[in-house]
């Protein structure tokens, strides 16, 4: 007759891993839907300037930015300390405003391209006769719906 072992008390089966890489491919796949590259780097100052009545974008799919500054260290040296305007990842002149706007809207969906709002983010230290020009072109691409980028704060210490 064969002997029977006794199982000992306490014992605890080994924990299956056969369920690891499952969980490791939705966690792969749930940081690959949440993460947003960013679209752009800046490259002019852009010192924001101060503002009371503000009020938060709510869908950032419908906004078209336009950065205007001094370019920053690195492209001082090629393109001045003159106030620059940013498009995407380039310089532009003020006539390339319009076209720009007129572009972006074309590759949002039909439904989006009558409530898109361009949204300025300039430097404080700017010229105001620049985004006079900025806002003409953008009247004559009929792109009236204009948002100024500003951090939230008492509007006084602009003047500093």
């Amino acid at each position: 007759m064969g002997k029977f072992a006794k199982k000992k008390d306490g014992d605890l089966p080994a924990v299956s891993t056969a369920s690891l890489p499952d969980i490791v491919f939705m966690l792969l796949f749930f940081f690959m839907t949440v993460t947003v590259m960013k679209d752009s780097s800046i490259m002019v100052e852009n010192t924001l300037p101060n503002a009371t009545e503000i009020k938060k974008l709510e869908k950032k799919d419908r906004v078209i930015y336009v950065f205007a500054g001094k370019p920053t260290r690195e492209y001082e040296s090629v393109y001045g300390t003159e106030t620059r305007i940013q498009l995407n990842d380039k310089f532009a002149s003020v006539n390339e405003v319009g076209s720009y706007i007129l572009a972006e809207r074309a590759k949002k969906p039909q439904e989006l391209q009558n409530v898109l709002t361009t949204a300025l983010k300039v430097d404080k230290e700017a010229n105001m006769g620049l985004i006079s020009d900025i806002k003409q072109e953008l009247r004559k691409v009929n792109a009236l719906k204009v948002n100024y980028t500003t951090f939230e704060g008492d509007a006084f210490n602009n003047l500093q």
